[in-house]
């Protein structure tokens, strides 16, 4: 089980990570040949959900590795499904039935990490002695 949490939270970390720094730092215009939805948001949305995005993927992975706040690591993984919950219905409500897909697989990943991490094996503080 702990192999397979951080497998999937390194899996996780890597594309909410690439994905979160484009929309961060990528033009509007060269993010919307990949992705339509940029241009019916203001530019500030996709850059804050690009900036939750990489919050969520550092949160995946720093905390759990050096095990300083490691209670970090699910609240990140929580943030980051419910950001999945909330791309779903947003594409839902655009009829973008083919992103879906990716919504539903990453958000079950996410909420397995916080399941797995809050529950079944949490990742013990670093001892101060």
């Amino acid at each position: 089980m702990h192999v397979a949490l951080w497998v999937a939270q390194i899996l996780l970390a890597a594309a909410f990570g690439l994905s979160g720094f484009a929309k961060m730092t990528a033009p509007i215009e060269q993010l919307s040949t990949m992705l339509a939805w940029v241009t019916a948001v203001p530019e500030w949305l996709v850059r804050f959900i690009g900036v939750a995005e990489v919050a969520g993927a550092l949160g995946l992975i720093l905390p759990a590795a050096t095990r300083l706040q490691p209670g970090l690591t699910p609240l990140a993984a929580l943030g980051l499904t419910t950001i999945m919950v909330l791309a779903l219905l947003f594409h839902l409500s655009r009829g973008e039935v083919q992103a879906l897909g990716i919504n539903v697989i990453l958000g079950v990943l996410a909420a397995f990490v916080f399941w797995g991490r809050t529950r079944r094996m949490p990742i013990s503080p670093r001892s101060t002695s």
